[in-house]
């Protein structure tokens, strides 16, 4: 776990470093890519180059932007005149909730899926893998608009943008949640079919065991492994897809953030998004190797 600690660590060093590195190579003057499409005054020209330590050597003006991040100083957004901090913290709790939804709704379907196809006919495995491979080839983006196409548009069941109420939270999570699904219905159903024919099951069947009780007591946690691993994964695709899907579904969130941010060149708030995602992964993905462990005590050993 120290290790992984520490690796965690340099992947959120090389984020910070490559967004620090991406507004220095940025056409232009700094102060003038600071200031972006924002307000533009001498005073606030001087208080950038303070805030940064433009008029000091190029090393101790790096060193400086790590030790504000480490004291959580995200620095200051000129277009909006507020706090990063600030800017995102009234933001992320509506990004949290659609990215969780999301999440559950894929692991969800995706379990169901699996369950109900892993061992059966030829047939029903093939329609479950043709329904999975759309899911995947298909854009979020699209699924959202044909969504709301249907169940908005047409039928009126949802509202078509806000975040008000629970119904509003349920396209949006859909819309993300099924590309999920499909990978993730896809290994577990693979892990099931071959965990299915490994020594314990058949030990556990001449026990009297029902084939529903196998997978659900022991298949599952051998087919648990992948799956958990691939969390990674759609955990990137959940950052990336939320961006597109608030602007899609009309949510706040950060997804409108950082779109108004690189639409308005406003580069401290593209800055933080990046990292507040880079420590969204590095958590998750030390929270996955503390979950193999509880699947799998033969990883503790």
């Amino acid at each position: 776990m120290i290790k992984r600690l520490g690796t965690g660590l340099a992947v959120l060093w090389a984020a910070a470093t490559a967004s620090y590195v991406a507004l220095l190579l940025a056409p232009g003057d700094t102060v003038d890519i600071l200031v972006g499409d924002g307000p533009d005054t001498p005073e606030i020209r001087a208080g950038i180059v303070a805030e940064w330590g433009l008029d000091r050597p190029e090393i101790v003006q790096y060193l400086s932007y790590l030790w504000r991040l480490l004291q959580g100083d995200l620095g200051r957004s000129y277009q909006l005149q507020r706090g990063v901090g600030e800017v995102l913290a009234t933001q992320v709790g509506p990004t949290v909730q659609l990215t969780l939804a999301a999440a559950g709704t894929g692991v969800a379907l995706a379990g169901a899926i699996a369950i109900l196809t892993a061992g059966r006919g030829r047939w029903l495995r093939g329609a479950a893998s043709a329904a999975e491979l759309v899911s995947v080839s298909v854009p979020p983006f699209l699924i959202g608009i044909v969504l709301l196409s249907v169940f908005s548009f047409t039928l009126g069941w949802f509202p078509v943008s806000g975040a008000q109420g629970p119904q509003a939270l349920v396209l949006p999570a859909l819309a993300l949640g099924l590309p999920i699904a499909g990978v993730l219905g896809q290994v577990l159903r693979g892990g099931l079919e071959r965990a299915l024919e490994q020594p314990f099951a058949v030990t556990a069947r001449a026990r009297g065991l029902t084939e529903r009780a196998l997978v659900a007591r022991h298949a599952l946690r051998h087919a648990l492994i992948p799956a958990v691993t691939l969390a990674g994964w759609f955990t990137g695709t959940l950052l990336g897809g939320a961006v597109i899907i608030e602007v899609l579904f009309g949510r706040p969130g950060l997804g409108q953030v950082a779109m108004l941010a690189v639409t308005g060149r406003d580069m401290p708030v593209v800055m933080a998004v990046v990292l507040l995602s880079a420590v969204a992964y590095v958590a998750i993905s030390t929270l996955l190797d503390l979950a193999y462990r509880v699947i799998d005590p033969r990883i503790r050993g």
